[in-house]
C-alpha cells in the first residue's frame, strides 16, 4: 500500500487538527457490570468515575477535539440519551448527532456514521473511540492517532492496541505479526488476529511473549474502506445502511429509520470488519503506549481510584458517608446512608437510592448476571 502524507488544518489558539478526519463517539450500552450505579437510563459514559469532576463522555470529547476539530466529532447514541448527550457536549452540533432507536452493536453505529459521513465528504477518514473508556496520556494517545490515520490513508483499517501492562483476564488481545514498514507508522504491525478473553494461564503467556496487545476497541480507516469491507461479510446490513445514509440529510430521514433500523443485523465490529480484515492482510495495529482501562467492573474501577493499591479504600460519592476499619475495595454511594466497613478486603459495595450490591473484586465481573437474571425476571423498575 502506498505512502501518504497527514496534512493538518489550524484552529486558532487550539492544536492544529488533522485534515479529512472526522472522529465518531459510539455512545451506547448500559456498562451492565456497574450495575446498579449505571443503568439504561444514566449508562457509565454519564459517569465521573475518575474524579475528575466531569463524565467519562465529556473526558472523551475534550480528548478527540484537538484531533479532529470541534465541528468534526459525530456521537452515535440512543435517542433515550439526546438530551443528556447534548447537555453534556453543548459544542455538538445538530448535524452530527446521529440517534438509534434501540441498540444495534457496533456494526450499525460506526457503519451507519462512516455511511453519512462518506456522503457528505467523501474520502473522509474515521475514527471510532468508545465514549466510556478512561486514557491517562492524551499527547501519546493523539501520537497513536497520527500514525493510525496515515495507516488509514494508505488502505488499512488500523486500530490502537494497548500495551499490557498485566496479564488481564478482562480484556480481549491482538496478536501482533511483522511490522508494516511505514514512514509514516513507524511502530505500526500487521494484526494475525484477536483473542477473546483469555484464562489467567493463557494471560500470563501472552504477557511474557511480548507479541500481544489489549484490544482497546479503537478503530480508524477510510470510510470508504470501511463500509467495503462490511459489505464483504454483511451485504444486507451494509445495504440498509446506505438506505439509511441516503435519506438522512432529507426529510425523508424519520420514514426511513423506522422502516430500516429493526431490520438491521446485530453484530460488533470485531467480527464482521477487524477480523476478516486481519486474515485478508487488511488490518494494522498501533501500539498505544499511555494508560487505558475500558471501566469495565467495580475491580477495574477500584483499581483505577486507588491507582493499583490492593490496601487501600477508594471511595466515590459526592455526599459519601463511609466508615471504615481495617478495609479495602471500593465504595460507591449515591444516597445519604452511613456505610460502616470493618475487616473486609477488596470488598465492593454500591449503595444506590433503590438497589445495593456488595460483592468482592473478585466476583465483580459476575454482576453482569445480576442484571440478566433482573431482565428475566421483569423487575425492569431497577434497571
Amino acid at each position: 500500500m502506498s505512502e501518504s502524507t497527514i496534512h493538518w488544518h489550524g484552529r486558532g489558539t487550539e492544536p492544529e487538527a488533522i485534515e479529512r478526519f472526522y472522529s465518531v463517539i459510539p455512545a451506547g450500552g448500559i456498562g451492565s457490570r456497574l450495575w446498579p450505579l449505571s443503568r439504561a437510563a444514566t449508562p457509565k459514559f454519564l459517569h465521573d468515575l475518575t474524579g475528575s469532576g466531569q463524565t467519562l463522555l465529556r473526558d472523551t470529547w475534550n480528548r478527540l477535539a484537538p484531533i479532529s476539530g470541534s465541528e468534526r466529532i459525530m456521537v452515535v447514541t440512543g435517542r433515550a440519551h439526546r438530551a443528556a448527550v447534548e447537555k453534556q457536549l453543548p459544542e455538538l452540533e445538530d448535524l452530527n448527532v446521529v440517534l438509534e432507536s434501540e441498540g444495534k452493536d457496533s456494526s450499525a453505529a460506526i457503519g451507519l456514521a462512516a455511511a453519512i459521513l462518506e456522503k457528505r465528504e467523501p474520502g473522509v477518514i474515521i475514527g471510532s473511540f468508545a465514549a466510556d473508556h478512561v486514557i491517562g496520556d492524551t499527547r501519546r494517545f493523539r501520537q497513536a492517532v497520527v500514525e493510525a490515520v496515515a495507516l488509514a490513508d494508505a488502505g488499512y483499517i488500523a486500530t490502537i492496541g494497548i500495551q499490557p501492562t498485566e496479564p488481564a483476564i478482562g480484556f480481549g488481545y491482538i496478536r501482533c505479526g511483522e511490522p508494516i514498514g511505514s514512514k509514516s507508522a513507524p511502530s505500526a504491525m500487521a494484526v494475525k488476529g484477536f483473542v477473546e478473553k483469555p484464562s489467567l494461564e493463557t494471560a500470563k503467556k501472552y504477557l511474557k511473549s511480548g507479541d500481544y496487545l489489549w484490544n482497546a476497541g479503537m478503530f480508524i480507516a477510510r470510510a470508504d474502506r470501511l463500509l467495503e469491507q462490511l459489505g464483504k461479510t454483511q451485504p444486507a446490513l451494509l445495504e440498509g445502511l446506505r438506505t439509511l445514509a441516503d435519506a438522512w440529510d432529507t426529510p425523508e430521514r424519520g420514514a426511513v429509520v423506522d422502516q430500516v433500523w429493526p431490520t438491521l443485523t446485530k453484530i460488533a465490529i470485531d467480527y464482521s470488519v477487524a477480523e476478516p480484515s486481519a486474515k485478508e492482510g487488511l488490518l494494522a495495529v498501533v501500539p498505544g503506549d499511555f494508560d487505558w482501562d475500558d471501566v469495565g467492573d467495580f475491580a477495574s474501577l477500584a483499581k483505577l481510584q486507588s491507582g493499583g493499591r490492593k490496601s487501600d479504600l477508594a471511595i466515590l460519592g459526592e455526599h459519601a458517608r463511609v466508615l471504615a476499619d481495617s478495609s479495602s475495595g471500593i465504595v460507591v454511594s449515591e444516597s445519604q446512608r452511613l456505610i460502616t466497613l470493618i475487616g473486609v478486603e477488596d470488598i465492593v459495595v454500591v449503595d444506590t437510592p433503590d438497589a445495593l450490591l456488595v460483592t468482592t473484586s473478585e466476583h465483580a465481573q459476575r454482576v453482569k448476571s445480576v442484571v440478566d437474571a433482573l431482565k428475566l425476571s421483569g423487575r425492569t423498575d431497577v434497571l
